[in-house]
């Protein structure tokens, strides 16, 4: 029996306090899967996983605060972006969902779920710890315009390959979708000791670890699974991006979390309509 392919993602919005909020959603049938992105990403950096989970799950990406099509906010607190994140799966009506983050996404998801059990019924987070002291200043090196593609691109040197999906042609020259500056402020705010997050919510999750990463390490990530009940570890020969890395390998393992998972929403639950792109909502 031939399977439909699932369509192109369309981009849709939300405004939240007047502030514009930018998700990919891949549509489908199936329950929704919202994924939260990592520090310089946005939405489409998780393009071949929603077409991976299709058409059982339907992946909504969002561009968090001050990154991809998103408004920059006026702080990137740990209380903005938890908030932020409830105030989609709100607007899609896709209550409890399955929360996937990785890296600054990966800590919004379980801070999410700690906060907002309600919302949550199962979590992915990939490649994060329960304790996050990370540095992101080599970023304000990079330029904040430049003549062309290729003149931006060799600017970024060794992140270039990295940052590709985030590269915009603006009235002033080529550059980034996010501001050097922000990243830096929003992981000084994400750096810290989140263990009491992490071991306070009790949906099922997936942590999944890359046994390169210079993020997350092995013991780390073991003491995380063996603290929290059920909690899944999945290892992978990759470095911190286990997605872009390993694509199969990853979707494979959350493709077979997600199995044992009901596919069906919650009874009372409702899933919002693809919205079309550009469209936002009070």
């Amino acid at each position: 029996m031939l399977v439909p392919r699932p369509s192109d993602p369309i981009r849709a919005a939300v405004s939240i306090s007047g502030r514009r909020l930018s998700y990919l959603d891949a549509g489908g049938p199936g329950a929704v899967v919202l994924a939260l992105h990592g520090h310089f990403g946005d939405g489409r950096t998780f393009s071949r996983l929603a077409r991976e989970l299709a058409p059982d799950w339907r992946v909504v990406a969002l561009d968090q605060r001050g990154h991809g099509y998103s408004d920059r906010p006026s702080d990137f607190s740990r209380d903005g972006y938890v908030e932020d994140a409830a105030a989609v799966l709100h607007h899609l009506g896709a209550v409890p969902a399955v929360v996937l983050g990785h890296s600054l996404g990966g800590v919004n998801a379980y801070q999410l779920a700690a906060g907002h059990p309600e919302l949550v019924r199962a979590l992915v987070i990939e490649d994060i710890g329960a304790e996050v002291n990370g540095d992101l200043s080599f970023c304000l090196d990079w330029p904040h315009r430049a003549p062309t593609r290729g003149t931006l691109l060799d600017a970024l040197g060794r992140s270039a390959p990295h940052l590709t999906d985030v590269i915009r042609e603006y009235g002033d020259g080529w550059g980034l979708a996010f501001h050097p500056e922000d990243m830096v402020a929003s992981q000084h705010g994400l750096n810290g000791d989140h263990w009491q997050a992490w071991l306070a919510s009790s949906c099922p999750a997936l942590l999944v670890h890359g046994t390169r990463s210079n993020v997350l390490g092995a013991e780390h990530a073991r003491d995380m699974a063996d603290r929290r009940p059920r909690t899944r570890l999945v290892e992978l020969a990759t470095g911190h991006t286990v997605h872009e890395t390993d694509p199969e390998g990853f979707a494979a393992a959350v493709r077979g979390f997600l199995s044992a998972l009901d596919p069906s929403p919650a009874k009372g639950t409702r899933l919002g309509p693809r919205k079309a792109a550009g469209h936002s909502s009070l």
